[in-house]
């Protein structure tokens, strides 16, 4: 499904234009369509190009709680463009698809352990309004996880939900990214 942009295309034009086009050709297949957006406003686009590259360096986490995490925030939030490229980028990093497929409906599938519940939980508590995270929940995943990685897994679901809150409001949906790797997402 084509994106619904709120506001129009940026051109991609000049030197940092032609980058960023070489650059997300080279990584994704394609430009996702955040980056037409944030073109329009050049800090704001090298800013977050900077965090998100210090961002994939955090280790304290394992990656397959930090991507279940962080899409299950964006299916909490209800954005499809972040589903879509988040099912992209697990098939890239060597998840087991038949099981990221089901994040969007974690309570329901039976394919994940007791601690990718409790992660899950958690993404989802934060990413609603109110806030529902619980001392509880905290306790629990630091006895699980240690602190660091609580840490990273509460920043990588807070970006998630700042990357999702942004993408839906300025109307980007899937852009096929899922498609590019066979994989049929469940609803969110």
């Amino acid at each position: 499904m084509p994106s619904t942009f709120r506001i129009p295309k940026a051109e991609l034009t000049g030197p940092y234009g032609r980058l960023l086009v070489a650059f997300t050709r080279r990584t994704f297949g394609e430009v996702p369509d955040v980056a037409y957006t944030l073109f329009h406003h050049k800090p704001i686009l090298k800013a977050t190009l900077a965090f998100e590259r210090k961002a994939a360096t955090w280790d304290r986490l394992d990656p397959h709680l930090k991507a279940y995490a962080v899409m299950t925030a964006a299916a909490t939030v209800g954005c499809g463009w972040c589903l879509d490229f988040g099912y992209f980028m697990a098939h890239h990093d060597g998840l087991d698809l038949e099981k990221v497929r089901q994040v969007p409906t974690w309570r329901d599938a039976e394919v994940f352990t007791d601690l990718e519940r409790d992660v899950m939980e958690y993404a989802e508590a934060m990413s609603t309004t109110p806030l529902g995270v619980t001392d509880w929940m905290v306790d629990k995943l630091t006895d699980q996880l240690g602190v660091e990685a609580v840490v990273e897994l509460t920043k990588m679901v807070a970006v998630e939900n700042e990357r999702a809150r942004m993408n839906a409001a300025l109307g980007l949906a899937s852009q096929g990214y899922a498609d590019s790797c066979s994989l049929a997402p469940l609803g969110a």
